[in-house]
């Protein structure tokens, strides 16, 4: 048995730690503020980290939760968490964590082995959307005691502590029922806040656990708003109501809050990814034909200027610019806004200018921003260009939208990506395995594709893993059943005297280490 920690790198990942000064409304004298406000116009969809499998969601999990294993704030290095150390034999099959000692949730119950193995076992039998993180890896876990979990894995998997590091992972107190999904569920679990007070769609209160084992947050209390538009929560922070505006502000919005000189405005690149949704089961769409045109019409450059104001760069695969083994498959395969090659696939499908292929394009206005709208509106353009096709924009609410992505209701829909973990694997398995992918709705399978993936898992040599993520990417281009469009930028907007913001490889803001002067 070797000891093991895990240090990852990747290009684009960066740490922010924002240092600002300055005075805000609300501050009293010398002491010490003890609340900070963050806006948001996302959902939290299911507070069951057994079903929930969204960006928000995720990070309220990972501020009231934590796992055997985490990112230290605002660096790719994984350190110990509920786990002091770990040891993992020579072929990555089977790992040994060793908790610390009278770890507690939040509310003082103890917390032991056996409720790592009832928490974990509990994701495999519910079988939620993101349940495969667990069970394309995990084969069985063990308590040996109360403070010894190991883990047996169905294969290598050289990457398994950056796993550990996601919500189905986390231990979740023993009022979640060990067979349903409890999506109001507010018992959280160990992490460095828990859950005071909670209004679906209004008001979030978290306040810090005073069982904690690791440091106090530095701040007591975060409530986290929730807006119903990306202007009204500018309004919110120009006014002083809120501390933070977080993540959702339109691109115009970022540059006159950067002029105004009021507020800090810090930007955050990574692996955040957008992309189309083809229903690959249901007509016009389940015809390669008609997908391959959809994806040559796209002009990347341009919704990059027109619409995001230059804050992101054209993606021409699901794996992101930056990460080892990216290939740029649809700049090859189709180029930027090919109409020729458009209509050439368009007739090969049997459409014309006389029978028009018809499409529903379909975006949700809130969860990323106000841009949505205008997103898709420059996507009906550029495919209406062809002459060929006729597009009809329709809308739906965040739980809407996903409710209809998973039950394959949609056509053509706009979703986006943040990491679960640092490796292509997060990038290509749950969109294209097929059993991983029944979340995003698109219906694709194919077995060769399937086989890649299970064999780039079940490598640890990058370069042969790399040969076959690219494989799979030459794959993706030809059955498009997702279209590439973007890689973004994530912005924070704070009031001059907030300091501490730090964003991790994950993408998930973490308040713990927030606070006012």
């Amino acid at each position: 048995m070797r000891r093991q920690y895990a240090t990852l790198a990747l290009v684009f990942l960066v740490v922010f730690s924002v240092v600002a000064s300055g005075c805000i409304s609300g501050g009293g004298g010398e002491e010490k503020p003890t609340t900070i406000v963050i806006g948001v116009t996302d959902k939290v969809t299911d507070l069951d980290p057994a079903n929930a499998y969204d960006f928000y969601t995720w990070e309220v999990l990972n501020n009231v939760m934590e796992g055997l294993v985490k990112y230290k704030p605002g660096t790719l290095e994984i350190e110990p968490a509920l786990a002091e150390n770990w040891e993992v034999n020579e072929d990555s099959t089977v790992w040994t964590f060793y908790l610390r000692k009278d770890l507690k949730f939040a509310d003082g119950t103890p917390l032991t082995a056996k409720d790592v193995v009832r928490s974990i076992e509990r994701v495999m039998t519910i079988q939620g959307d993101p349940s495969w993180l667990v069970t394309d890896f995990v084969d069985k876990v063990e308590a040996k005691d109360d403070y010894t979990v190991v883990f047996y894995l169905k294969q290598p998997t050289a990457y398994f502590l950056a796993l550990l590091t996601t919500p189905p992972y986390f231990p979740v107190h023993p009022d979640y029922a060990p067979d349903q999904i409890q999506s109001d569920q507010t018992a959280g679990g160990a992490g460095p806040y828990k859950i005071t007070k909670w209004v679906r769609d209004e008001e979030l209160v978290l306040e810090a656990n005073p069982n904690y084992y690791g440091e106090k947050p530095k701040t007591e209390k975060i409530i986290i708003k929730f807006y119903r538009d990306a202007s009204t929560m500018r309004l919110a922070l120009q006014n002083g109501e809120i501390d933070i505006a977080w993540r959702t502000l339109r691109p115009s919005d970022i540059d006159s809050l950067k002029k105004d000189g009021n507020f800090n405005v810090i930007e955050v690149p990574g692996g955040f990814i957008r992309y189309i949704c083809l229903n690959t089961k249901n007509d016009p769409t389940s015809n390669v034909k008609v997908r391959q045109a959809l994806a040559a019409a796209v002009d990347r450059p341009e919704i990059a200027q027109k619409v995001f104001m230059g804050t992101v760069e054209p993606l021409y695969s699901l794996v992101p610019n930056g990460m080892w083994s990216h290939k740029d498959v649809f700049k090859t395969a189709y180029g930027d806004g090919n109409i020729e090659k458009a209509k050439a696939l368009l007739s090969e499908a049997g459409y014309s200018e006389s029978n028009p292929l018809e499409i529903q394009l379909w975006y949700t206005p809130t969860h990323y921003g106000d841009t949505e709208a205008d997103l898709a509106q420059i996507l009906k353009e550029q495919w209406e260009k062809t002459g060929m096709i006729k597009v009809t924009i329709k809308s739906a609410e965040w739980g809407t939208y996903t409710d209809y992505a998973r039950n394959g209701q949609m056509q053509v829909y706009l979703l986006g990506w943040y990491p679960d973990y640092l490796d292509p694997d997060d990038y290509t398995t749950p969109f294209l395995k097929s059993t991983a992918n029944s979340w995003a709705g698109t219906g694709y399978s194919n077995p060769t594709m399937d086989d890649l993936l299970s064999q780039a898992q079940r490598l640890s040599d990058q370069n042969e893993r790399t040969k076959l993520y690219e494989q799979v990417q030459d794959i993706l281009a030809q059955d498009v059943p997702y279209i590439p469009l973007i890689q973004g930028k994530l912005f924070v907007v704070t009031q001059k005297n907030v300091k501490g913001v730090t964003i991790g490889p994950d993408m998930i803001f973490r308040y713990s280490t927030l606070y006012k002067e």
